[in-house]
C-alpha cells in the first residue's frame, strides 16, 4: 500500500481535523443521525437481580447499545418496598436527564399498597414496552400434576396454602392469583399470599417448596420451565403462550384474563428537550431488529406507547388498581 507523505502545516492541520471529526462520523451509526446519544445514560432497576424490570432494563440496554442508538447504558438496581424505594430515589433526582427506571404494574400497586409519599404521578412518563402473560408454576417435585390439581388442594385448605408472587400487594403477582381464588370460589381474603421483591427472589422459595406455587412473568420463569426445573401449571392471559404446553386459566374453567405490563418513566423536571431524546431513543428501539427479537425470546407481546398518553395510561391503572382491590374485598 503507498502513503502519502504531508509536507505543510496545512495538511498536518488538516489531517489533525480528519482524526477528530472523521471517526465519530464514521462509528456513531444511526444513534448520532436520530439524535438518541444520551452518554452517561443510567437505568435503575427498582427490585432485585433476575426479576421482570431487571430482565427489562437489561434486555433494552444491551438492544439499544448493539443497535448503535447509545452506548454504555449503566443498569443498576435499588430494591426495596415493591419499587417504592426506587421511585422514591428517580423523584429526587429532579431534572435529571440521564436517568430511567424500569417498572410496570407492580410499581402501581406497591404505590397503594405502601401509601407511598411519592407517586408515578410525580414522574416524567417515558414509555410503556411490552404486557406479558403470568404464569402458575411450581417445583418440578410438586404433587401437583395439573392446574386442577392444584386448586382443589387450594379450595380444601387456603389459608394454609402457600402462594408466591414477585410484586406486592396490588401489583400484577398479586391481583392474579386473587382473581384466581375468586373464579375458585376461594374468599381473596383468605388467600395465604407471601411477596417477594421480584421473580428473581421468588424463583428460590418455589425450587425450595417453600411455597405451593408461585405467580411471576412468563420472560422470567422461561428458561425454568424449559430445563424442567419449573412445571407450568396455565397462563393467565386471553390466549396459550407459544412454545410452552399449559392451558390458558379460561381453558380450564377459570374465568380469569389477566396480563402485566412495563414500561420506562424518568425523574421530573426534564426540559423537553431531554425528555423528547429519551422518547426518541425509547422509539427507536421499538423499531429495531434486536428488540424485536428480544420480544420473541422473552414472550413479550408489543404494548407500545410513549408520552402523555402513556402518562394518561399510568393514571388509568391507578384507578384500575384501586377498583379491583375494592372489588375483592382487599
Amino acid at each position: 500500500m503507498a502513503f502519502v507523505r504531508l509536507r505543510t502545516p496545512l495538511a498536518l492541520l488538516g489531517a489533525a481535523v480528519l482524526v477528530l471529526v472523521g471517526p465519530p462520523l464514521l462509528t456513531t451509526g444511526s444513534g448520532a443521525e436520530s439524535g438518541t446519544q444520551i452518554p452517561g445514560l443510567r437505568f435503575m432497576v427498582p427490585n432485585t437481580p433476575g426479576g421482570g424490570y431487571d430482565i427489562t432494563a437489561r434486555t433494552a440496554a444491551k438492544n439499544a447499545e448493539d443497535a448503535g442508538l447509545t452506548h454504555t447504558v449503566e443498569v443498576f438496581n435499588l430494591p426495596g418496598a415493591g419499587g417504592t424505594v426506587g421511585l422514591s430515589r428517580l423523584v429526587s433526582e429532579h431534572g435529571n436527564g440521564k436517568l430511567a427506571m424500569s417498572m410496570g404494574l407492580g410499581v402501581v400497586g406497591a404505590v397503594r399498597s405502601n401509601d407511598a409519599p411519592k407517586t408515578l404521578a410525580d414522574t416524567t412518563p417515558i414509555a410503556r414496552l411490552t404486557e406479558e402473560q403470568d404464569v402458575v408454576v411450581v417445583a418440578k417435585d410438586s404433587p401437583y400434576k395439573t392446574i386442577d390439581d392444584l386448586i382443589g388442594a387450594w379450595k380444601d385448605d387456603s389459608g394454609k396454602l402457600p402462594v408466591g408472587g414477585g410484586s406486592s400487594p396490588g401489583g400484577p403477582d398479586h391481583l392474579a392469583p386473587m382473581l384466581m381464588a375468586r373464579a375458585a370460589g376461594i374468599p381473596p381474603k383468605q388467600v395465604n399470599y407471601i411477596p417477594f421483591d421480584g421473580g428473581g427472589e421468588l424463583l428460590a422459595s418455589i425450587l425450595g417448596n417453600k411455597v405451593a406455587f408461585g405467580v411471576s412473568g412468563v420472560g422470567e420463569y422461561l428458561d425454568q420451565i424449559k430445563s424442567g426445573e419449573l412445571r407450568l401449571l396455565a397462563v393467565t392471559g386471553p390466549k396459550r403462550v407459544a412454545g410452552l404446553d399449559a392451558p390458558t386459566l379460561e381453558e380450564a374453567g377459570y374465568d380469569v384474563s389477566f396480563t402485566n405490563w412495563r414500561g420506562i418513566v424518568a425523574p421530573p423536571g426534564l426540559t423537553d428537550a431531554e425528555r423528547d431524546k429519551l422518547v426518541r431513543l425509547v422509539e427507536a428501539l421499538h423499531d429495531s431488529d434486536e428488540w424485536r427479537e428480544s420480544m420473541k425470546r422473552n414472550g413479550w407481546d408489543d404494548a407500545f406507547l410513549t408520552g402523555e398518553e402513556f402518562g394518561a395510561f399510568l393514571d388509568a391503572e391507578d384507578k384500575r388498581v384501586v377498583s379491583v382491590l375494592k372489588e375483592l374485598g382487599l
